[in-house]
């Protein structure tokens, strides 16, 4: 059969979402169980690598995943880490973080993917592997994503919306033709997962010294990875590579190699700081790698791609149940994309400060790294940035000013608010139980009281940013909240 007598197979879903990494997931995860029907498209066969490249979630990443009852199974695999250590000086502390993540957690990605699928299976989600996204175009309905499954034949996926989580070289972004700007930073990054024959002191070993940088973390299997990085060694990523290089990289920057051997996977890479200028177009959205790529520093990648999201999720699943209106949509736009940006400024900073190598830099470095570890505002507002727990959304003028914040766990009269969270709803919190009742609204408002004698009136998003709050407001005060944010009764 040629091209031309080919049938078109089309199927429907709600939402479309291509590419299978945490940041897709997480969103088809999330969708599911708001009750959207979504499909998952993944041109990879159903297969989740051990070969992926993040290793980090952060404080914000973990509560997010508390509010979707993983983050416990997975700080049970992983090993937590109270400070960031930089340029062998600049210390970075977590354990006074405002959260009950008061760490980071070394994890490997695949670990985290393993958990957002199961989770996402047992909601329903559909997945298409072995699909590619071949084109896409929409109309005032909706979205038709073209396919092209394992066996050539073409297919046709129309949904409501569709969101690319699909990566670096997204092919839903070049479909609604965004550009990507931006640069390679730094090239022919070498990374390795070996055997030691000694044990590093820290459980994250990092360290630059201007012309090389080394990085090494632990799988928790027995092998490390190791990232790594010379000023002199400019090739292509296709270049052959072997473990004396990585070696010499390590003794460079490490001032030894910890006796690397057996290397069961060798890689060269360039990192790229790139951002889309819009993150939707019409009925097409954009989140993580597909959005904004950015150097490994910090290992803010994998976390950024998640938050991004959680906070896309539940807009989407309130649009299409009618709670909504479809300007809340645009709100993904406004709050996430400075964020991006953001991270790529902080990402770049570490990177260029790592680099460094004149007189004047090398100060620089010097005085930063003083600064930030002697000046305690200097040190949260670098690990608010870093791990995400300092990122709040604009507020409305005269709005309360909790509003838009990020809203801490807290202790509610029933238990925890992240564990209120994790039915994907709204969580209203009053000072006394009963003070308010869900009227109409139990299938996306959970109404809780505060433990203490805490006085203030909150709305939670399912994202777990504050909505609205306000001080002893009179019931009708409180019912325009709601029917504004959860819709009417």
């Amino acid at each position: 059969m040629n091209d031309t007598t080919r049938t078109t197979t089309r199927t429907t879903t709600e939402v479309a979402v291509v590419g299978s990494g945490p940041t897709g997931l997480l969103l088809a995860g999330d969708l599911a169980i708001a009750g959207v029907p979504v499909t998952l498209v993944e041109k990879r066969p159903h297969k989740i690598s051990n070969l992926s490249r993040a290793f980090v979630l952060h404080a914000r990443t973990l509560e997010q995943l508390d509010a979707r009852g993983l983050a416990d199974e997975l700080e049970a695999k992983g090993r937590p880490l109270s400070d960031i250590r930089l340029f062998d000086r600049l210390t970075i502390r977590l354990d006074t973080l405002p959260s009950r993540f008061r760490h980071l957690l070394v994890l490997p990605q695949y670990e985290v993917e393993k958990a957002l699928e199961r989770r996402a299976v047992d909601a329903g989600v559909r997945f298409l592997y072995e699909t590619e996204v071949t084109g896409l175009s929409q109309d005032a309905e909706g979205v038709t994503v073209h396919l092209r499954g394992a066996d050539g034949e073409p297919g046709e996926l129309r949904a409501a919306y569709a969101v690319g989580t699909d990566g670096l070289h997204s092919a839903v972004r070049e479909a609604v033709g965004l550009s990507f700007p931006g640069k390679s930073v730094i090239r022919s990054v070498v990374l390795a997962d070996v055997l030691l024959d000694e044990k590093p002191e820290h459980t994250l070993t990092a360290n630059a010294d201007g012309d090389a940088f080394a990085f090494i973390a632990p799988f928790g299997d027995g092998y490390y990875r190791v990232i790594g990085w010379h000023r002199d060694r400019n090739v292509p990523d296709t270049a052959p590579l072997d473990l004396d290089e990585v070696r010499e990289i390590a003794r460079l920057a490490l001032g030894r190699d910890y006796g690397m051997r057996d290397a069961r996977w060798l890689s060269r890479f360039h990192s790229d700081e790139r951002q889309a200028p819009a993150y939707r177009v019409g009925r097409v959205f954009l989140a993580g790698d597909a959005a904004h790529v950015h150097t490994p520093a910090g290992g803010q990648g994998m976390n950024t791609g998640l938050q991004d999201a959680a906070n896309l999720a539940w807009k989407l699943a309130a649009v299409l149940q009618g709670h909504a209106a479809r300007e809340l949509l645009d709100t993904y736009q406004s709050e996430r994309h400075p964020v991006g940006k953001s991270v790529l400024r902080s990402s770049g900073g570490i990177v260029r400060l790592a680099m460094a190598r004149r007189p004047w830099t090398l100060a620089l470095r010097a005085a930063l790294t003083t600064f930030s570890n002697h000046v305690g505002p200097a040190q949260r507002h670098a690990a608010g940035q870093i791990t995400g727990i300092g990122y709040a959304y604009a507020a409305p003028r005269g709005a309360h000013a909790l509003a838009g914040k990020r809203m801490p766990d807290a202790d509610l009269a029933s238990g925890r608010l992240y564990e209120a969270l994790r039915g994907g709803m709204f969580v209203l919190i009053t000072p006394k139980p009963q003070q308010y009742r869900e009227n109409g609204r139990k299938d996306r408002l959970m109404v809780e009281s505060w433990a203490s004698d805490r006085r203030t009136t909150v709305l939670v998003r399912p994202d777990g940013y504050v909505a609205w709050a306000a001080e002893a407001p009179d019931a009708a005060q409180t019912e325009a909240a709601l029917t504004r944010w959860t819709g009417r009764n």
